[in-house]
This record gives structure tokens, C-alpha cells and sequence, in this order.
């Protein structure tokens, strides 16, 4: 009989001892929503990886400081998606309307020259509420090594939030609009797949594509894009897919191509292209002003 306990009780410590084993061993079920938004974010990531390596950084000089009087904005404070404050540069519609210009920066952050460009915006527009969202919470390189860091150091879900907590300030029944350059040009697509039906038309300059398709199958807005041949950030074969991308997605893509190297338009870079830029500027407006 002490055999037969002694027996049982080496069995129950080996099975207690096996299944302790096995519980360590396995993880918790993977929450779909998780895998979803990991994809959703690929294409962020790919470019603030991309971004924080010298071969990118050596396309962007140190900008040319402006030093800009009379601004029409000023900077507010707004609620993200995150449950934290964020800060924007605005300039409301001289008179109430429900359409707002989502301005978004460089890489380099929200600097002088961004609030520039949305106050020449702004007075093209005219009827048009315009907030030039700081997507680095108030930090602003200005040399290629001090952006390589920032971006680094980025937090590309609090972006997606600021970014979310604009779209809300301007109201459930606004009409979003969006433009923004490299950096910016690839978050003013995120932006028109973020506002979802209240997306009305979207402004790129060289800013990163997305590849992901079911997230270009759900854009409700037409895009404009301008790209730079000698540039590589995208490189004129990205553009191409995205070309592609787009027409097998069924939306509107209009590509525009200039003889001209990233950051073009920008008026403080060294690689400024005055002729590019005013026929980009020109289309641009045009194409804001017919959605």
C-alpha cells in the first residue's frame, strides 16, 4: 500500500510539475485589433526608419531661417485622441464655415516657414479654417542631425492621435481638406484615410505613398500629388506603384512630375525650384477650390 501512495504521489508531482510547465510556456490569445493597427502603421514606421538614417537626412539642408512678420495665426491648444493636449497653428475663416485646411509639416517641425505657407493658403482660399498641426509637440530642428533625432524619437500612434483630435476640433459635419510636404505630404494622405467620408480633397507634396491596399481601397477623396524626379524620397518607381496602387484601388490620382530634387517647394531649402514650386502652388489651389 505505501508503494501504491508512494507511486501516486510521484505521478501527481510529475503531472503538476508538467502542466506548470506548459502554462509558462504559452502566451495569451493575440488581440485581432493589435495585428490591425501593427499593419496599419507599416507604412509610418518604414518611413521614420527611413528618416532617421544619414542618406535621407543628406536630402534635406539645414533650412534657411525666415524670420516672418505680421503672422495671421496664432498657436491654441486642442484636445488628441489620446486624451493629451496638442498644439496647432490657426487661422480661423473670416466668416463661420464647416470647411478646414489640415496643414501638416516638414520633418523639420511646425517652424516659421510652415505657418507661412498656411497663411499664403489661407488668404487663396479665403473661405477656409486653417490649423497647421505641431506633430512634434513643440520641438523644431533646425539642422539635419537634431530631425534625425526628433524623428527617431517619434511616437508615430501620438501623431495618429494628433491627428484624430484635429479632425474632431473641426467638427463631425466638416469638410477635411489636407497638404503637407515630405514628412507632411505622407501624413496629408494619412490624414484623408483617417477622416474617412468627411475627407473631401488631399494635397501631397513628395511625401511617402501608402501601400497598404485596403487602406487606399477606404479613401473617400480625390489626391493631387507632386513629386520630383531626382528625388529618392520617394523615388520616381515608388511613385510609379503608388500610380498603380491607386488605379486598382478605383480612386483618383493626379501625379504631377517636375525635373527637380526633394523639397522643392519649400522656399528656406537650398534645393528650391521657383518654376516647380508656382505650378505646383497653382494646381494645388485649383484643385481645393474645385472640391
Amino acid at each position: 500500500m505505501k508503494k501504491l501512495l508512494f507511486g501516486l504521489s510521484l505521478a501527481l508531482m510529475a503531472g503538476s510539475l508538467l502542466s506548470w510547465n506548459w502554462a509558462k510556456t504559452q502566451f495569451s490569445p493575440v488581440n485581432k485589433a493589435d495585428v490591425v493597427e501593427c499593419l496599419n502603421m507599416e507604412t509610418q514606421q518604414a518611413y521614420q526608419l527611413e528618416a532617421s538614417k544619414p542618406t535621407f537626412a543628406s536630402l534635406h539642408p539645414a533650412p534657411i531661417l525666415v524670420h516672418p512678420e505680421n503672422l495671421q495665426g496664432k498657436m491654441i491648444q486642442f484636445d488628441a485622441a489620446d486624451g493629451k493636449q496638442a498644439n496647432a497653428y490657426f487661422i480661423p475663416a473670416k466668416k463661420q464655415t464647416s470647411k478646414w485646411l489640415i496643414v501638416i509639416q516638414e520633418w523639420w517641425g511646425l517652424n516659421d516657414n510652415i505657418k507661412l505657407e498656411s497663411d499664403k493658403y489661407y488668404n487663396a482660399l479665403g473661405d477656409m479654417n486653417v490649423i497647421a498641426v505641431d506633430m512634434y509637440d513643440g520641438k523644431v530642428a533646425a539642422t539635419p542631425d537634431s530631425a534625425m533625432k526628433l524623428m527617431r524619437g517619434a511616437d508615430m500612434g501620438r501623431m495618429v492621435a494628433i491627428l484624430q483630435g484635429a479632425i474632431k476640433k473641426a467638427g463631425a459635419d466638416a469638410s477635411i481638406y489636407s497638404v503637407g510636404w515630405c514628412f507632411g505630404g505622407m501624413w496629408s494622405l494619412q490624414t484623408a484615410i483617417l477622416a474617412g467620408p468627411q475627407a473631401k480633397g488631399t494635397v501631397m507634396y513628395y511625401g511617402r505613398p501608402e501601400t497598404n491596399m485596403e487602406k487606399l481601397k477606404s479613401i473617400k477623396c480625390d489626391i493631387i500629388g507632386f513629386f520630383g524626379n531626382q528625388d529618392q524620397a520617394p523615388s520616381p518607381a515608388m511613385v510609379n506603384e503608388f500610380e498603380k496602387n491607386m488605379i486598382a484601388a478605383g480612386k483618383n490620382l493626379s501625379v504631377n512630375r517636375y525635373e527637380a530634387n526633394h523639397g522643392f517647394a519649400n522656399p528656406s531649402n537650398p534645393s528650391f525650384n521657383p518654376t516647380a514650386t508656382a505650378d505646383a502652388y497653382a494646381k494645388a489651389i485649383a484643385f481645393l477650390k474645385a472640391h
